[in-house]
Parts: C-alpha cells; sequence; structure tokens
C-alpha cells in the first residue's frame, strides 16, 4: 500500500516513510513516533539535537543514522526543513555482501558511537536529490516505488559510509580492511552479549583468541580499550532504561546481569559522574 498524504508505503512485513522535519514534526518524533524503525535523518545547517544523551550542534548541513533502540531529541531543526526516513529490517537490510551499509553497518553500529556525518556543499547537491527523488516517487504512485526508493536509500547508505569513515577513522584504520571489520564484529559482540557478558575475556571467547590479542589491536591503532567498550554500552543501557522505564537502579543492575547493586551504582556513578537515581532526575528537569 502507498499513502501518498503520508509518504507512506507498506507492503507485507515491509514498510518505508518519508516527511519533512520542521518544528511541527518536532514532537512526534521526540515522543518516540518512529522509535521502533531505522532512521536517517537530514538536517539543513542549524539544527541541534541529541542521541542517546550526546548532543550534537553541526556547523553545516548533517545526517543522523539512528537505530531503533536509541534515543533522538531534536531541539532545533534549523531554519529549513530537513527529510527523515524510516524504513524496517524488512524493507531494507543487507547482511551477506554489503555488511558496511547493513542495518547494524559502520553508520548505526561503530566502535564511537557516533551517528553523525557532516555533509559540505559539494555532497549536499548529491543528499539534496536522493531525499527529492525519494520524494518524487511517492507523488509518482508507481508501481516501482519499492525498488526506486530502496536503490536512492542504499546510494544514501553508501555515500554516507565513505563520509563517515573519512570523517571518524583514521587514515592507518582506513586502510586496514581486516582491522576495521574486526572492530565492527566486537561491537557487535557486545552489542548482543553486554547484558550477561561483561568482560573483555567473555568476548575473546567468542572470537577464539586471546584477551591481550584484543587489547593489543585497539591500542596500536588508538582506539578506545576493549574493556571501556564493553563498560560504556552497559551504562548507556542503564541510562536508556532510567530514561524510558521506572525500574529501580537496583532492578536495571539486576536486568544488566549485576549480581551486586552497589557494584553497578559505582560502575554508573565513575562512567558518568552522577549516581543512577541523580542521573534519572536530572534528565527529567530538563525535559
Amino acid at each position: 500500500m502507498i499513502d501518498t498524504k503520508q509518504n507512506l508505503f507498506e507492503s507485507s512485513l515491509k514498510t518505508l516513510g518519508l516527511i519533512s522535519v520542521n518544528e511541527e514534526k518536532v514532537n512526534s518524533i521526540n515522543e518516540g513516533a518512529y522509535r521502533e524503525y531505522i532512521k536517517a535523518l537530514y538536517l539543513p545547517k542549524g539544527g541541534k539535537l541529541s542521541v542517546d544523551f550526546t548532543v550534537y550542534s553541526p556547523k553545516q548541513a548533517a545526517l543522523f543514522f539512528v537505530a531503533p533502540n536509541q534515543l533522538l531529541q531534536i531541539e532545533t531543526t534549523g531554519a529549513e526543513s530537513g527529510y527523515l526516513i524510516f524504513y524496517n529490517r524488512d524493507f531494507y537490510c543487507i547482511q551477506i555482501h554489503d555488511n558496511e551499509v547493513a542495518c547494524d553497518g559502520l553508520l548505526f553500529n561503530n566502535i564511537h558511537n557516533m551517528p553523525l556525518v557532516e555533509v559540505d556543499a559539494e555532497e549536499t547537491v548529491f543528499i539534496d536529490y536522493l531525499f527529492r527523488q525519494m520524494k518524487a516517487e511517492f507523488e509518482l504512485h508507481d508501481y516501482s516505488l519499492e525498488e526506486m526508493i530502496r536503490t536512492y536509500l542504499k546510494q544514501l547508505l553508501i555515500r554516507s559510509t565513505r563520509l563517515w569513515k573519512k570523517q571518524h577513522l583514521d587514515t592507518a584504520i582506513r586502510e586496514q580492511n581486516n582491522a576495521l571489520e574486526f572492530f565492527r564484529k566486537f561491537t557487535l559482540l557486545v552489542d548482543a552479549h553486554y547484558k550477561k557478558k561483561h568482560t573483555v575475556a567473555d568476548y575473546a571467547d567468542l572470537l577464539n583468541m586471546a584477551p591481550k590479542t584484543i587489547t593489543h589491536k585497539f591500542k596500536r591503532l588508538n582506539l578506545p580499550q576493549p574493556n571501556e567498550i564493553i563498560k560504556s554500552r552497559i551504562v548507556l543501557e542503564a541510562k536508556r532504561l532510567l530514561v524510558h522505564t521506572s525500574m529501580t537502579a537496583k532492578e536495571i543492575a539486576y536486568e544488566l546481569g549485576y549480581d551486586d547493586p552497589a557494584y553497578f551504582s559505582r560502575l554508573f556513578l565513575t562512567k558518568t559522574g552522577e549516581s543512577p537515581s541523580g542521573f534519572r532526575t536530572k534528565y527529567h528537569e530538563h525535559q
């Protein structure tokens, strides 16, 4: 089904939508209307938002890639309207041949937890073109809409992945594709097992290598240490639970695999500078 009034495509289990992002749409986005979807958000210069509690105020046009479990809050959209394309895994999720541009590719799951791609004047022309073409496809109401938009979406993801690597990876890492794939594999494993596996040794077992080998790989390319990546992912989930649920710190500790809630609270305090209850209070007061 194609709903041209809302720029929404639905067929079987597949869903894709495109909306203009302006001040009128901010509330519905912030309240979670699109939380269950994979999202690519394009904001012209002047936008300000946060993804998973990190605030971004790019000096130029920017793209943000947000996974379904991430918290997106737009503070301002800037003078010009942007675009939000949202879709589910059934509509687009390449996992066999194009790992870097899959649902769990570099844009959505990377070692720096960085969802931002800045778009300079030259790239803006191409990005604007892609979104305008997607919008035009909805207006055509043609039977080929699904495949055409999937083609434009893939171009957007490929172009953005190239920009992301250029902006956020050292040359040494970019030139070592095997190393880059290893780091991505490590973060994917952490994302899948962080509730039960809390040490580098746990992931070394999954990767069939020594813990020191993993640590050395990260250190050699001046990346955050693997233990920090594990702990940061645990604390990030704790923040999400503190914001989205009424669970107590003790219940969250158990949910994240800690039998000793006091130890978990100390970990949270060390990583954030606040107690779990203090973080929750501060966040809701700000909201």
